[in-house]
C-alpha cells in the first residue's frame, strides 16, 4: 500500500499542494494577529476561530487534491488505463482516497501546531490579550486540534460523492464549501466550530462515501 501511495504522488505532481499549503498558513497568520488586535477576543474564542480557519482552508484542499487525484480522471477516462494495471481497482481507489484523508489531516495538525504556537509567542510577548496563554493551555489546544483534524480528514472525502455523479470539478469544490460553511460555523450565538459530535458525524459520512466508492468501484466499465 505505501509503495502505491508513493507512486501516486510520484505520478501526480504535489508541488502546488504544499506550495499553496505554505502560502495559505502565512495567510492565516497575517489574518489572525489584526482579528485579535481589533476584537481582543478571550483566547478559547480565538483558538476556536484559529482552528475552523485552518480546518476549512485544507477541506478546500483536498476537494481540490480529489479533482485532480479522482474526478479528473473519470472525466477525461485515463482512470481506466490504470484500470487495466495487474492491480485491484479497489487497491488504486482507497490509495488515492487515504492520500487525500491523509494528506489533509496531516497539513491540518502541522499548520495548527506552528500556527498555534507562533500564535502563544506573539501574543505573550507583546500581551495581545488580557489572558496570559499558559504551555498547559498551548498543549491542551493543539491536542484539541489534532482531534478536530482526524475528523477534517474524514469530511473531506464528502466531496468525492457529488464530484463523481456529475464528474465535475466545479461540484467537488462547491460542495467542499458547503461542508465547511455547516462545520466551521462561528458567532456569538451560535458555533459549530468547536462542536466535535458535529465534526464527527461529517467525518463518518465521510468514510462511509470512501467506502461506498471503493466497493462499487468494480461495477464501472472499462471503456
Amino acid at each position: 500500500m505505501m509503495n502505491l501511495i508513493r507512486l501516486e504522488m510520484r505520478k501526480t505532481s504535489l508541488k502546488w499542494y504544499f506550495q499553496g499549503a505554505i502560502i495559505a498558513i502565512l495567510l492565516i497568520l497575517a489574518l489572525i494577529f489584526p482579528i485579535q488586535y481589533v476584537e481582543q477576543l478571550g483566547l478559547d474564542e480565538m483558538f476556536i476561530i484559529i482552528g475552523s480557519i485552518i480546518r476549512a482552508t485544507f477541506i478546500v484542499f483536498g476537494a481540490v487534491l480529489l479533482s485532480k487525484l479522482i474526478i479528473e480522471e473519470y472525466r477525461n477516462k485515463t482512470i481506466y488505463l490504470m484500470y487495466t494495471y495487474p492491480i485491484k481497482r479497489k487497491k488504486l481507489i482507497a490509495v488515492k482516497l487515504l492520500l487525500v484523508g491523509g494528506l489533509t489531516f496531516i497539513t491540518i495538525v502541522l499548520s495548527s501546531i506552528f500556527i498555534t504556537i507562533v500564535f502563544f509567542i506573539f501574543s505573550n510577548m507583546f500581551e495581545m490579550s488580557s489572558d496570559i496563554i499558559t504551555t498547559q493551555q498551548l498543549i491542551t489546544e493543539i491536542l484539541n486540534m489534532i482531534v478536530f483534524a482526524i475528523a477534517a480528514g474524514g469530511a473531506s472525502l464528502i466531496p468525492l460523492y457529488f464530484g463523481l455523479r456529475k464528474q465535475s470539478v466545479a461540484a467537488t469544490i462547491i460542495s467542499s464549501l458547503l461542508v465547511v460553511i455547516i462545520t466551521n460555523q462561528h458567532s456569538p450565538g451560535y458555533s459549530s466550530a468547536d462542536n466535535i459530535y458535529i465534526s464527527i458525524a461529517f467525518a463518518i459520512v465521510g468514510i462511509f462515501i470512501a467506502l461506498w466508492t471503493i466497493r462499487d468501484v468494480d461495477k464501472v466499465d472499462v471503456i
